[in-house]
């Protein structure tokens, strides 16, 4: 397989395949929502469209970065998610970074958003397709977040079959930025557990697919063999 790294502002072409990293948090974030439940999510392109889209579809949820704010029940902090009961519910998201580069590839043939917790599952859905060629989207940064990147050369490896350990890359993420801002408190929305839920390896069994239905871009959990 052949793969290249590359931030959202280097997307000068469509990419074939695409993996959109996201660690800390939009995508762990994801992956949470759908296991307590929630049916789909749909990427906004900004905070208004989020909550334009709740005004038209009353029963969905908004989840934005940073504290609460009017018009968003949840924000993007996957410790604070962990006792939300969304069974069945659409949630409308909208972050700094991750869905900023799900909607940059959205016209790629496949499209996965991922982290950690959903690492094998990705690349199991990568080996499973045959993909020969795949671009890792690294959001963080402007594409330097070295937490997004390790995730996404781990998941590069595993997705090649090369038996790639975990250890060194969750080292790198747990060192990054992102984790040292969220461990001092640095950005807002945020919960003392984040971190370590961030980077849980394999904690759901499921990859996660984004795809365009009826002019939205829409994340659903695609549960692997």
């Amino acid at each position: 397989m052949e793969t290249r790294f590359v931030g959202i502002a280097e997307l000068t072409e469509v990419p074939s395949v695409a993996v959109v990293v996201d660690v800390m948090r939009a995508f762990t974030v994801a992956a949470w929502a759908f296991a307590r439940g929630a049916e789909k999510i749909v990427l906004a392109e900004s905070l208004d469209d989020a909550l334009a889209l709740t005004g038209r579809h009353p029963e969905w949820v908004a989840l934005k970065d940073g504290p609460p704010a009017p018009g968003f029940a949840l924000v993007n902090s996957p410790g604070l998610l962990g006792s939300a009961d969304l069974g069945g519910r659409t949630v409308v998201q909208k972050t700094t970074a991750g869905t900023v580069g799900a909607l940059a590839v959205k016209d790629a043939s496949l499209v996965l958003c991922a982290g950690f917790v959903v690492a094998e599952a990705t690349a199991q859905l990568l080996r499973a397709r045959g993909s020969g060629s795949v671009t890792f989207v690294v959001t963080g940064e402007d594409g330097r977040a070295d937490e997004d990147l390790a995730c996404a050369q781990y998941i590069a490896g595993r997705a090649t079959g090369a038996g790639t350990d975990a250890a060194g890359f969750l080292r790198r993420a747990a060192a990054s930025r992102a984790a040292t801002e969220l461990a001092e408190g640095v950005r807002q929305g945020v919960h003392p557990d984040d971190i370590a839920l961030c980077l849980e390896v394999d904690r759901f069994p499921f990859a996660m697919v984004a795809a365009l239905e009826d002019s939205l871009m829409v994340l659903r959990p695609y549960a692997t063999p």
